[in-house]
């Protein structure tokens, strides 16, 4: 995308800021998360890497732990320049950034230098453990060379998700509306709604991906830059995940049978208590 004289202006001026030797203020750091084109020497478009809108990163912080989070940890990953982290300072945790772009890391300290930034490919890490992880990932078929988990398909988003069920207890992510499992942003009625692509990251990892507490994100549609894409706030809870997928083990690894998101959860749990009833073994006998 090309930038107008005045957007060029803004940014240089961003980048002014960036690469002063100051200690920036709170409005400095929004200007250049404001203001920072990710357009300008970047190939944002080819790694599907667009930035959030302020708004909605404020939106989307509601659902990172519900208020204050003081001595938790959150780690954001493909932070970009830090819009999602930023929102999330007031939660007064820990917080780890990992970003794959050595210009946007630079640019990203500057914007939440509390924060710990690690400049690598965010499937090779080395990470702990966080209570929630926060992502807007890069959309679609973007490359993935060092993803290993269980699923197979190509969406960049669930990969992302994936590596995030077992790094954390909860997630809060922005996708693409066709990668949720339903659809309430610029609608007129909430109602669920899954495509192949999301059901086959479902059937294979177990994750459920539940709406956030009522974002409509098509508020902000015309507030990114250079793309107006129509998104969803997904929540995930994954503290129960490795028992669901231990259920899924034993059944074969992959649910045949699709269910309505939220649901698996509940079903394992009532198999297990079938089986702790000895119910499976007098049906076989």
């Amino acid at each position: 995308m090309k930038l107008t004289k005045q957007q060029s202006k803004l940014h240089k001026q961003a980048m002014d800021l960036v690469h002063s030797d100051k200690a920036l203020t709170w409005e400095e750091r929004l200007f250049i998360l404001e203001n920072y084109a990710e357009a300008q020497g970047q190939l944002n478009a080819l790694a599907g890497a667009f930035f959030t809108p302020y708004g909605l990163a404020c939106d989307a912080s509601i659902e990172v732990g519900g208020g204050v989070l003081e001595g938790g940890s959150i780690v954001d990953l493909c932070a970009g320049i830090g819009m999602l982290s930023f929102a999330c300072e007031h939660k007064r945790a820990d917080i780890t950034c990992v970003e794959f772009c050595p210009e946007y890391v630079t640019v990203g300290r500057r914007v939440v230098p509390s924060a710990r930034w690690i400049e690598a490919d965010v499937f090779a890490a080395e990470l702990g453990h966080y209570d929630f992880a926060i992502s807007n990932p890069p959309f679609g078929a973007i490359k993935g060379d060092q993803f290993a988990g269980r699923y197979t398909g190509g969406q960049f988003e669930y990969k992302v998700i994936e590596l995030a069920s077992r790094i954390a207890d909860h997630g809060v992510f922005i996708l693409p509306q066709p990668s949720a499992p339903f659809r309430y942003s610029g609608e007129r009625t909430f109602r669920q709604e899954c495509t192949d692509k999301c059901r086959k990251f479902w059937q294979q990892t177990g994750i459920d991906m539940q709406p956030s507490c009522g974002i409509d994100t098509g508020f902000y549609i015309g507030d990114w830059k250079g793309v107006s894409p129509m998104c969803e706030v997904v929540c995930c809870d994954f503290t129960e995940l490795p028992a669901v997928q231990k259920e899924m083990d034993e059944w074969g690894g992959v649910r045949q049978e699709p269910l309505p998101p939220g649901m698996l959860s509940e079903v394992v749990q009532i198999v297990g208590e079938c089986k702790q009833a000895g119910l499976f073994e007098e049906v076989a006998s």
